[in-house]
Order: structure tokens, then sequence, then C-alpha cells
């Protein structure tokens, strides 16, 4: 709980210290608000379409293709195409007892036949964690995992270790990819895993909320406004793509921040370009590290996944550039998945910057950023 300020014995340390404080504990309460909105939003959509198929009354004419069909309806509204309306309808299935949390306010939106919420089935293993506490403490993107977890009493267990430990949703997901419930079940010191679970947790902060992709599109921002991961990166970006549009050589700027899915996670590419004399697509990532293979195979993702889903007829194999850098280096690698042409490589090293021109470039950016 926050203390007010007693202004009486305010000095300046105090000040600042109010105004910190103050400033996080709002933020803090308009992430949680977004969250929750965003939350009970997919839920509703979920409940629409479960009601539909029960009591809808043209439903049989439609049948299986009722997603596909609402989706082409809804192509102007952010998430919902027909993947989401079906992840926002097992959500609602998975979780109906969220309907103890709407708010007067909010009753309204509820059909008829849910008018009541003692007609809402609550899951035996979701007892002991009130649903108004599910809602404000686990994102959307967070239930979208825990959703896919068929064993109920290990969707409770993160359940109850998302809200223990704060988690953000990269560290959820990473709980589970590690077998975390299985290696508690093995465990003879439960207590002592869940110390050391927690010690170098993700906790979830009012940013990482706000740069969940499900809620910047849920408030219209675009992905640019809140994907940069720091204002050096911003700058730095900034400049080079300026850079290589002047370079000439057949660049054509054609997205920041680039927005792809692959699976079920989204991804963002720093800057994409369309070479029109190599007839391909430049993908670019800035990375503010030392160079690691898991940078590399990221770039090579990218470019794989952009010559299964955007090569047109006559295009050539994509390129990608990675750029990692710290203070005071810049190492430049060239991402060239599937390319097995020696005459295209050869013509790729002539018409792209060299290595060594695009270091001198970011190191001097670096450097004039780092004196403004």
């Amino acid at each position: 709980m926050t203390v007010s300020p007693d202004m009486d014995r305010m000095d300046f340390k105090r000040l600042v210290a109010a105004i910190r404080q103050a400033h996080e504990d709002l933020a803090a309460q308009a992430s949680r608000a977004v969250n929750v909105r965003l939350t009970l939003r997919n839920w509703l959509i979920g409940c629409y379409i479960a009601e539909y198929e029960l009591n809808g009354a043209d439903r049989a004419a439609y049948g299986e293709k009722v997603l596909s069909e609402l989706a082409a309806q809804l192509s102007d509204i952010s998430n919902c195409n027909r993947r989401q309306l079906y992840d926002y309808l097992r959500f609602y299935r998975t979780y109906p007892q969220i309907v103890g949390t709407l708010s007067a306010q909010l009753r309204p939106l509820l059909p008829q036949s849910l008018a009541s919420t003692e007609k809402v089935p609550t899951p035996s293993a979701q007892s002991g964690i009130p649903p108004e506490n599910l809602v404000s403490r686990i994102s959307y993107s967070m239930f979208k995992l825990l959703v896919e977890l068929d064993d109920e009493t290990k969707r409770t267990f993160y359940q109850a270790e998302c809200i223990r430990g704060n988690w953000s949703v990269r560290e959820l997901k990473r709980q589970i990819a590690s077998l975390y419930y299985e290696r508690s079940g093995l465990s003879h010191d439960k207590q002592k895993l869940a110390e050391l679970a927690n010690q170098d947790a993700e906790a979830n902060r009012p940013k990482l909320v706000i740069r969940d992709p499900y809620v910047f599109e849920f408030l219209g921002l675009k992905s640019r406004e809140v994907m940069s991961e720091s204002h050096l990166e911003d700058q730095l970006i900034d400049k080079l793509e300026a850079f290589l549009l002047e370079l000439g050589h057949g660049f054509c700027f054609e997205a920041r921040q680039k927005r792809i899915l692959i699976g079920d996670d989204h991804f963002f590419i720093d800057l994409v370009f369309y070479h029109r004399i190599l007839k391909c697509h430049v993908l670019v990532e800035l990375k503010l590290e030392h160079f690691t293979h898991e940078n590399i195979g990221q770039l090579n993702t990218y470019v794989s996944w952009y010559r299964q889903h955007m090569m047109s007829e006559g295009d050539n194999p994509h390129i990608g550039i990675l750029l990692c850098t710290d203070k005071n280096h810049a190492l430049v690698e060239y991402a060239l998945a599937g390319m097995d042409s020696h005459l295209f490589v050869s013509k790729y090293q002539l018409e792209l910057p060299e290595k060594a021109e695009m270091e001198r470039f970011i190191e001097q950016q670096m450097q004039r950023i780092d004196h403004e």
C-alpha cells in the first residue's frame, strides 16, 4: 500500500521519490486496467460464439464455417482472424467463471441466457483462486498459454505461480518449457525449487504489459510506438534507415518493426527493404549486444519465413543483415538462408554495402548519440 507523502517534512529528495512513486503506481494501475478490458473483450467474444453455436437462429446455415465467415466480417477489428476467434471460444470454455468479474456496466453485454451467474459452471481445479484475481493479475497472453495446458491441475499450478511471482508472459512461457510443474512434482524440496525458479524470473512491469501485441493493437497503437528496446536503438534505427536509403544501390524501404506471426508467437523485424536490383527482400536486425548464435539463428528464421510467405515469382532468395553492437564495437553478419546460387551471391556482394562500411557507420553514429 502506498503511503501519502508528508508535505510538512518534504525535501528535494523526498519530492523526487514521491513523484516517481506516483508515476509508477498510476502507470501500473493503467496497465492493469488495459489488461482487464482486453481480457474481458476476448472472453465476451468467446462467450458470444459459444452461445451462437448453441442457440443461434441460423447456425445450421453456417455449420463448421461459422468462424471463417465471422472472421471475414470482422476483418476491420484487430485480432479477430479465424484462429484467434477459436482461441477466444476455447478461453471462454476453459474459464467460464470469469463472468463473475464483470462489472455492472459490462453486464448488459452478456447474452440473456447468462444474465444469472448461477448458470455458469465453475471448473473444480480453479477453486481457491478468485476470478477477479485471475483477471487482474494474469494478462490475456498468459491465459492463451494456460488454455493450451489440457491438465487442469497443471494449469492451476502455473496460475498460482504467475500470481505469486508476478511473472511476465515470457517468464511463464519459459517455465512451462522448462517443465517446472513436472520438476516440482518430482522434487523433495518444492519450496526450495520455487525459490530457485523465481530467483531470476522476469517480473511483469507496466511497460512489458503495454508491449504485448494484443494490447497495443487493442489500443490502436503502432508497433513502432512500443516495440523499440531502448531510446538508443530507436535513434540508431532512424539513422540506419536513412543510411541504407542514401546508399542508393536499389534499396526501397518497405516496413519498420514489421510484425510477423510464426506459429503462435509474434516477432518484429527492425527494418525491411526490397532491393530492386537483386530482386529480393533485405531484412535488417539491430541488437544492442555482442554477437550470439541465437541472434543469427533468429535472423535466419525471419529470412526463411519471408522465403516461404513473401516470395513472389521472379524473386531471388531473401537476405538478412544482422548488426550486433556494444558501446565501442559493431559487428555485421549476413544471413544467406537457402542461397545456393554462386552467381547470385557474387552479385549480392557487389550491390550490398560492405561489412566494414556498415561497421564504421554504426560506430560513428553511436559516438554521436553518446555525445548528444
